[in-house]
């Protein structure tokens, strides 16, 4: 039977191997000594140039500013959203703390006025000013102090006959201002 990769039992059960495994192998079993390369192949003597791109990528340095301004703008933008988000919602809180803080304030005024009028003498003269409540037996006197007249605005009519496109011609041309 042929030594070969189909043949070879052990060899098929391990498939995992590098290629350099492989060629050792190869050698070891030919008994021939190779330094990794295929044969037939010349070894080169002299290095070669290099490239004027250089980089990772074989990128000219245009293309690979470019590529680093579209990477900072892709990042800008996908920072940009929630940026805009999370400074809204500060201002949003900002005002709604000052919200609370005046609704505070109103509540305090109101327990106060509260406390105001649970005096009954305070009460009363709450009742008096403001809704002209007397006691029984009591005249109330209403004086009314006249006030002068104000006379009513003047009456300026706009309209002199002239249809609204002709005010607009008329105001284009210069006439009649």
């Amino acid at each position: 039977m042929p030594v070969g990769r189909a043949s070879d039992p052990q060899r098929r059960n391990r498939r995992g191997d590098s290629p350099a495994e492989r060629r050792g192998e190869r050698a070891r079993r030919d008994g021939t000594k190779t330094s990794g390369r295929r044969p037939g192949r010349p070894t080169p003597t002299r290095s070669r140039p290099k490239s004027s791109t250089g980089g990772a990528f074989k990128l000219s340095s245009t293309r690979r500013a470019a590529g680093l301004a579209m990477l900072v703008c892709v990042m800008a933008l996908s920072v940009s959203v929630p940026l805009r988000t999370y400074l809204s919602q500060r201002a949003e809180l900002a005002a709604q703390e000052q919200q609370q803080i005046e609704l505070s304030r109103q509540v305090q005024e109101l327990e106060q006025r509260k406390e105001e009028l649970s005096d009954p003498a305070q009460l009363e003269a709450e009742a008096r000013a403001r809704l002209g409540y007397v006691r029984p037996g009591e005249t109330p006197y209403i004086v009314e102090v006249p006030t002068a007249p104000t006379p009513p605005p003047p009456v300026t009519s706009a309209d002199d006959g002239a249809p609204w496109y002709e005010e607009l011609w008329n105001s284009v041309m210069g006439k009649g201002s």
